[in-house]
């Protein structure tokens, strides 16, 4: 019924009989997979968030991770380029964010989404966070709502304004992704030095230094649209266009972006302040 599985960057058949045949090039298998060819990085020693409504956070490595403590926290094994596994866990994303922008924009005017981050850049920290994995946040409807069920849960301040929402909830992604790659990283046996966030989100300056500032580790972002380009990169070499492996690859995509890179400690909150709110967000 299924047909065979084959590596990405494998030429298939024409698919359409023009003038010239265009030809059917399997590229990664999720799109997740594209993306992950596009880190600019040049070290093996990262961690990636693929950030868009969704996030994808996790390490690539050589062999897959198979333990019951990996399992029971979630993290799965998905085969990349070349032989690589991206261990991974899907966290949540900005969608939480959207979902409250369309809740505010039904009774009030639109922010634009540049104004509203840097108006909660100017809030304290951590004032209130939540646990960004709660599976209530999966649904559409009322984020507000249920974020400030959560907060009353958790023993926290309910934010009032909008813009103390959209803190708490870039707050708490941040504090989300610094437990994923800690995780990660304990049961990969793997130290990092660098992370690197792809996708749409690499564009919110406020989630990415964030992110910096609870993980302790630098952060580069972009590119913007990995997941087009890593498509186009493999389709480009398995064409001969391109040529190497996943270095030369991310090398054409370091030259091909406009990378931006976070440095922690431009905030000054102390890791001791991100370990108190992971307790809060963490509460039971």
């Amino acid at each position: 019924v299924l047909p065979a599985l084959v590596e990405p960057g494998t030429v298939g058949a024409p698919a359409l009989r023009l003038a010239k045949p265009v030809p059917v090039i399997s590229v990664g298998g999720h799109d997740t997979a594209s993306a992950v060819v596009t880190v600019p990085t040049t070290t093996d020693r990262f961690a990636y968030i693929s950030s868009g409504t969704w996030s994808l956070v996790g390490l690539e490595l050589d062999a897959p991770v198979l333990t019951q403590e990996s399992r029971q926290l979630n993290f799965t094994n998905e085969l990349g380029l070349d032989g690589t596994v991206r261990y991974l866990k899907n966290v949540m994303g900005l969608w939480v964010f959207s979902e409250s922008i369309r809740t505010w924009e039904k009774t009030t005017p639109a922010v634009p989404l540049t104004d509203r981050c840097a108006a909660a850049g100017k809030l304290a920290p951590l004032a209130c966070v939540v646990d960004m994995n709660d599976e209530r946040l999966l649904p559409p409807g009322d984020m507000p709502g249920r974020l400030a069920a959560m907060a009353t849960e958790t023993g926290q301040a309910v934010p009032r304004t909008q813009d103390e929402f959209a803190r708490c909830i870039i707050d708490s992604l941040a504090l989300t992704y610094r437990v994923a790659i800690r995780d990660a990283c304990h049961m990969a046996g793997r130290d990092i030095e660098v992370i690197h966030i792809v996708g749409g989100g690499s564009q919110n300056e406020l989630l990415c230094q964030l992110t910096a500032e609870a993980t302790g580790l630098p952060v580069v972002a972009g590119p913007v649209e990995g997941t087009a380009m890593g498509n186009l990169l493999v389709q480009a070499r398995a064409m001969g266009a391109l040529s190497g492996g996943l270095a030369e690859l991310r090398q054409v995509a370091r030259a091909s972006s406009e990378l931006k890179r976070y440095s922690p400690g431009v905030l000054g909150i102390s890791q001791q302040q991100w370990a108190d709110a992971e307790r809060r967000a963490f509460a039971r």
